[in-house]
């Protein structure tokens, strides 16, 4: 199957992409989906993180405490590098499983951290293509949805790879800084294009 990674910062609209993707007909497997279904009360990943991070890394239900973990892996490197050891490669099992139950021309795999995770060769990628906007426009979106502080969001995109990164990595962009009618226009263009590439 021909796959494409989709990616983009925080905040930059990818979500958004993807869903019309799929309108189209486009397959998605979304890796933060399966993260999160990783990380639910009883998902596959909670063992290793509370025996790695301990026990207030869950909450009262016995899910992963988002916001502690989240807090823990800013200021902590070594965290952040033992928590991609334990998630990434239940993710990428978990992606390969629903990559091989879909019946689409294509599939969209959405990789948030593609560039930080060298996405592309872990998932034998055909194609990457870049959601786009301004670092301003990030922050201020990401201000709006978590109801954070713009110091706050500033630090979750500083944790991120950079703009000019995921730019280079890109085989395909899709500016998503201007109105939505542009920018379906766009999308339908890349669906055919992968249509015609996975048939």
């Amino acid at each position: 199957m021909y796959r494409v990674g989709l990616t983009g910062g925080i905040g930059s609209g990818k979500s958004t992409v993807a869903a019309e993707f799929v309108r189209m007909g486009g397959g998605l497997v979304d890796t933060d989906a399966l993260a999160h279904r990783l990380t639910t009360a009883d998902g596959a990943a909670m063992p290793a993180l509370a025996a790695a991070f301990g026990t207030t890394i869950r909450v009262a239900d016995g899910s992963l405490n988002r916001t502690a973990m989240r807090q823990k892996i800013f200021s902590d490197p070594a965290a952040r590098a033992l928590l991609e050891r334990i998630l990434h490669p239940l993710i990428h099992a978990a992606a390969q499983a629903e990559l091989a139950a879909l019946d689409t021309p294509y599939a969209l795999i959405a990789i948030p951290l593609l560039v930080e995770t060298q996405g592309r060769a872990r998932y034998a990628l055909d194609r990457v293509l870049l959601v786009d906007c301004p670092e301003a426009t990030q922050i201020t979106r990401v201000m709006a949805r978590n109801q954070l502080s713009s110091e706050e969001a500033r630090n979750i995109v500083n944790t991120q790879a950079t703009r000019a990164s995921r730019l280079a990595e890109a085989d395909d962009v899709l500016d998503n800084s201007g109105n939505f009618a542009d920018l379906r226009q766009e999308i339908e263009r890349l669906h055919a294009t992968y249509c015609a590439a996975g048939t």
